[in-house]
């Protein structure tokens, strides 16, 4: 099997000869390359290139597109600061939504539109999907509706507005949910198999917040991209114990679970057949190592994870990440027959 096949055929359930690994790597595939983070995030060519020297050579099923998570909120209009060799950033000292009666009017932007972000992370699918799209699943990646509402919002101010003005936080989720819709079809027509979902600020809300507020965005989001043809990863990073049961209801196709999360208890919420990606320590295990160190945390996880788990970090594979140690993470395979697991 390819091992586009194979993550494939993981995540429809079917029996594969091992386990898929799906590792996020954006700083470190920079870093790989040689090339500086500015232009990885904001070249569709440099990115691809650096993905491309990733997965084939070493180990990963996935090319990803993720980058950073301004990009819609950029292509919006906000003001973003651009590291030469750090990810573009948000001031949020001067969200572009810092006055809220500037939602009403804001247009959607146009993920095609010449010269943006959003345009040059499409072409990215595009050219991964050429050069390595009949071997590796391409992942594209839109930012999920706390994520982007904080971005656009300022991530305090959007904390307060679920109390202080909960009638905006609906509207702001709806603007986000049209917005990263048409983005993620963009993606799926230039050739992504799978949209990433990145969620992180969901990790900070409580319970309640996210049950209201957050959950029915999240799922308007998976179920369209569903309705588009493309598969869903969801990544919310973090804490999120208190929403694994809520999570595990949203449809998504895999689920990253991050390591201050216990994954049996994510597995026990989730339910038997959610199919979970981690939940390694990024830095203390994958980063540090040595390899069997990595080895034995993957070992204990595919013991808590069960049959539907899938080899991955809790977050980001960080730089200074030894080529060893990645290969040990992507190349662990994990029980050679999954369906007697």
């Amino acid at each position: 099997m390819s091992p586009r096949e194979r993550l494939l055929a993981f995540l429809n359930h079917q029996d594969v000869d091992t386990r898929p690994a799906l590792p996020i790597t954006m700083m470190w595939a920079a870093e790989l390359t040689g090339v500086r983070y500015l232009d990885y995030a904001t070249k569709a060519n440099v990115m691809a290139a650096a993905q491309i020297a990733v997965a084939p050579r070493l180990g990963a099923h996935n090319a990803s597109v993720i980058s950073d998570p301004a990009t819609e909120a950029a292509d919006c209009g906000a003001e973003i600061f651009y590291p030469p060799d750090a990810p573009p950033a948000i001031d949020e000292g001067r969200a572009l939504l810092a006055d809220a009666s500037r939602l009403a009017p804001l247009p959607r932007p146009d993920p095609h539109r010449p010269g943006s972000r959003m345009a040059n992370r499409v072409a990215a699918v595009r050219i991964l999907k050429r050069d390595i799209g009949a071997t590796h699943a391409i992942e594209g990646w839109v930012e999920g509706p706390c994520a982007e509402s904080a971005d656009l919002r300022g991530i305090n101010t959007l904390m307060m507005d679920f109390y202080d003005d909960p009638d905006f936080v609906r509207h702001l989720v709806d603007f986000v949910i049209a917005m990263e819709l048409p983005y993620a079809a963009a993606q799926i027509e230039a050739g992504a198999d799978i949209i990433g979902v990145g969620d992180a600020a969901a990790s900070l809300v409580s319970r309640d917040l996210y049950d209201e507020f957050i959950w029915p965005g999240e799922k308007r989001l998976i179920d369209g991209i569903h309705a588009f043809g493309a598969r869903v990863r969801l990544h919310i990073c973090g804490h999120t114990t208190h929403l694994l049961d809520a999570m595990g209801r949203l449809g998504a196709d895999l689920i990253d679970i991050d390591y201050p999360v216990d994954l049996a208890a994510a597995r026990a919420k989730c339910g038997p057949r959610q199919i979970l990606a981690g939940n390694l320590h990024p830095v203390q295990v994958v980063k540090l190592g040595p390899p069997a160190a990595i080895t034995a945390a993957l070992e204990a996880c595919e013991r808590a994870g069960g049959q539907w788990w899938a080899i991955g970090a809790g977050c980001e594979i960080p730089r200074g990440t030894s080529q060893e140690n990645f290969r040990a993470l992507t190349c662990y395979g994990g029980r050679a027959s999954l369906a007697r697991s």
